[in-house]
């Protein structure tokens, strides 16, 4: 998926705003370096990657960088009980000063999602307790377990010796006695008590595995799981997958030690998926594996698990996703459609089915489920027998994403202020609901629940507040309890004060759309009263840049206006958070409705702010950001004097099947309008302004393909533009070298192109 932020894009995310204020110069601001913005110790201080709350509630763990290298990663934990967050495990602690080498499979699994860093890259807590974590690193699976008194080193256990043979995507059961993973692409179980492992399956092969999530699964849908346990630790539903008739990509990892080909299945829009099917393993070997029958149109499996009376369900959908069905099947694997979910563009996948046990339809528990159906996500109730559907919320704004479930109420997020808050609610089931700790409504509110929902994990944080984690319980009898406030240094609170964010009022192409956007004005005075300014937008569906909470990116934002820049942050048509009909707008029209916005809101900033040079104005984007760039720029109407493009898609026919083909429907050989229209090829001649070109050479999302292509065609054509590669890069830029690079590279072009 090209918006991965899950992204992990090199997108500069927003800096939300207060006021509108004149557009004057600032109080002048510490000065800044890009040295400094990359170097060590970290600016925005050393916080957590994410975040896990343990099943029992006591311990808050995360991924976080060491503090004698930003890029090797360790894990950390807070417990909740009180005391400081003390490190837990580090790669050194395992393996010594041994190296840990990941595979090719290990490398493009941790970039589906988005981890980067070395060390400890990955983690999971182990039945319902407190006490145990299994981790997989350099090869192989150890169990940590924490000491009972309060700093007491935790004990580690190396369950399996085959380094070679890497033990991939390890998952316990409920009760936390054995764990299951894949071994040569087929599924392994194994005690936690040291007891020898088992091979449940023997069909693994190059194009064949059991328990992993093929590529599009995992990059398209954001399901990165294959196999799931069932309640009673007796069984395992797993996805079978066979990937032979995926058209192979060579890729040239071109780096700087030399070049090596690799051959990956890829999917390419209108080519053949993987096959996937769905079966029931009994872990006893009693029986033979059990498969779950689909009908012939269901292309993809998007999300598994079991209810809690150890009936399997899966959720499927058609190739142009337009039709999704919750599925349930007995004990001889008969199918029973609990509900169909049809959209006349796309239907949107996501996680909030879960049980209600309190709430009886027709003799079962009901199930809370998400859906646009009334125009904008919200909650629904579901009988699972007869699939009747009753709203449970009514929120004026989308609901983000369920939190929690307790036994008479449930928690979840959903957007503000035009979808750049987001605060947390808690709901009755008759849908009586109410906002938590109401306060100021320019912030960003997300949270992380128990498995009771007794108590809230509540993560803040707005344009002046750095994120501050809270404890709050939800029994209404205690105060919020801080368990962790992000540090970083004084030169950046110092800049988040000193910041004077602007708020333009910009429509749409279409004259009545308000578009989310705010402007930053440069900090150093112009001598000729005019200043240029970049454009930072994303424009891609599936998430917003235009947000009230913290950036990390802040200095960087700071720098380009001590560098006498003004930066506009703008959300086009198409984007998250928003109602339906707004997220729509890409439905079949790539490059149409977002370059319109763009172009239509740039000119109208000008207009609201004169000392605005409307001939020095550029733009920057990563991904589809990229794709956005380079379309702008490709265009006899531009209105941009200068872009950088990063990672960029050109011809769609190169991306992905499900997530092309969700916004652009069926290829037709590249002959369908929509991927005509799309396709920036055919554009090569009309580059009239300077632009650059960034990319990854291992780029295994956003194929180098398609960089090439494009730096072909402009050849062709006699244009002149400058390229800027990452050799070994995937589809982002990691590291703090390579960072800083990059982050030189496109200060120094705007520098040459925009100013006078």
């Amino acid at each position: 998926m090209l918006q991965k932020p899950r992204l992990l894009l090199a997108l500069l995310p927003l800096l939300a705003a207060g006021p509108l204020l004149p557009a004057t110069a600032a109080p002048a601001s510490p000065a800044l370096t890009l040295e400094r913005i990359h170097g060590d110790p970290p600016l925005m201080g050393r916080a957590g990657l994410g975040g896990t709350l343990s099943p029992g509630g006591q311990w808050l763990t995360y991924l976080r960088p060491s503090e004698s290298n930003p890029d090797v990663n360790e894990l950390w934990g807070t417990p909740l009980a009180g005391g400081d967050a003390r490190r837990l495990v580090a790669a050194r602690d395992l393996i010594g000063q041994r190296e840990a080498v990941l595979t090719e499979a290990e490398k493009m699994a941790l970039e589906r999602r988005r981890q980067r860093g070395a060390g400890i890259t990955g983690y999971q807590w182990c039945g319902k307790g407190d006490r145990q974590l299994v981790l997989p690193l350099a090869g192989d699976l150890y169990l940590v377990e924490l000491g009972q008194a309060a700093g007491s080193a935790p004990k580690v256990l190396r369950l399996t010796q085959d380094e070679q043979v890497p033990e991939r995507d390890p998952q316990c059961d409920g009760a936390g006695r054995q764990i299951a993973y894949v071994k040569q692409n087929d599924l392994w179980v194994q005690g936690l008590d040291g007891s020898a492992p088992r091979r449940l399956t023997s069909t693994g092969s190059e194009t064949r595995s059991t328990g992993l999530a093929e590529f599009i699964a995992a990059e398209e849908l954001h399901r990165h799981s294959g196999f799931w346990w069932s309640p009673d630790g007796t069984r395992l539903l797993a996805i079978e997958v066979d990937e032979s008739g995926v058209p192979v990509r060579r890729r040239a990892q071109i780096g700087g030690d030399g070049t090596r080909l690799v051959d990956q299945r890829y999917p390419g829009a209108g080519s053949p998926n993987a096959k996937v099917q769905a079966l029931v393993l009994d872990l006893a070997g009693k029986a033979e594996p059990l498969r779950l029958p689909l009908p012939a149109e269901a292309e993809y499996i998007a999300r598994a698990g079991w209810f809690a009376d150890g009936t399997p369900w899966l959720q499927w959908l058609t190739r142009d996703q337009k039709h999704l069905q919750l599925l349930e099947f007995n004990a001889q694997g008969q199918p029973h459609a609990v509900l169909d979910e049809r959209d006349a563009a796309w239907v949107e996948v996501q996680d909030d089915l879960r049980e209600v046990p309190a709430l009886k339809r027709s003799g079962k528990p009901a199930l809370l489920w998400s859906s646009e159906r009334s125009g904008r996500r919200q909650l629904w109730l579901l009988d699972r027998v007869t699939g009747a559907a009753q709203a449970l919320t009514h929120q004026a704004e989308p609901v983000a994403q369920l939190v929690c479930l307790g036994e008479q109420h449930v928690v979840f997020a959903g957007a503000t202020e035009r979808g750049r808050g987001r605060e947390l609610f808690k709901s009755d089931f008759k849908g009586q609901v109410q906002m938590l700790q109401p306060g100021d409504a320019r912030r960003w509110r997300d949270g992380r629940g128990d498995a009771a929902c007794t108590q809230l994990l509540i993560t803040q944080s707005s344009w002046q507040q750095p994120p501050r984690t809270e404890l709050l319980k939800l029994d209404g009898k205690s105060a919020p309890r801080l368990i962790e406030q992000a540090q970083p240094d004084a030169l950046v609170t110092d800049l988040a004060a000193r910041l004077q964010p602007q708020l333009p009022e910009l429509l749409a192409a279409d004259g009545k759309t308000p578009l989310n956007a705010v402007f930053l004005p440069p900090t150093r005075p112009s001598l000729s009263g005019n200043y240029p300014v970049v454009v930072r937008a994303y424009g891609g569906p599936g998430t917003a840049t235009v947000t009230w909470r913290w950036q990390a990116d802040l200095p960087t934002l700071a720098l380009y206006q001590q560098q006498g820049f003004g930066v506009l942050m703008l959300d086009t048509r198409g984007m998250a958070f928003r109602d339906r009909e707004f997220t729509r707008a890409h439905d079949h029209a790539f490059g149409k409705n977002e370059v319109a916005d763009l172009f239509t809101a740039v000119r109208q900033l000008a207009k609201q702010y004169p000392a605005v040079d409307a001939s020095r104005i550029g733009f920057t984007g990563w991904s589809y950001g990229g794709f956005l760039a380079l379309r702008a720029l490709l265009d006899a109407d531009t209105p941009f004097a200068a872009a950088i493009a990063g990672a960029s898609p050109t011809d769609w026919t190169l991306y992905d099947t499900a997530y092309t083909e969700r916004y652009l429907g069926l290829p037709d050989g590249g002959q369908a309008p929509a991927y005509q229209q799309a396709n920036l090829i055919p554009r090569a001649p009309l580059l009239s302004r300077p632009l650059m070109i960034i990319h990854g050479t291992s780029d295994d999302n956003v194929l180098f393909d398609n960089s090439l292509r494009m730096i072909q065609a402009l050849q062709n054509e006699g244009k002149v533009f400058e390229t800027v590669i990452y050799p070994g890069h995937a589809h982002g830029v990691a590291g703090r070298k390579a960072r800083l690079h990059l982050a030189r590279t496109q200060l120094d072009f705007f520098q040459r192109q925009l100013r006078p």
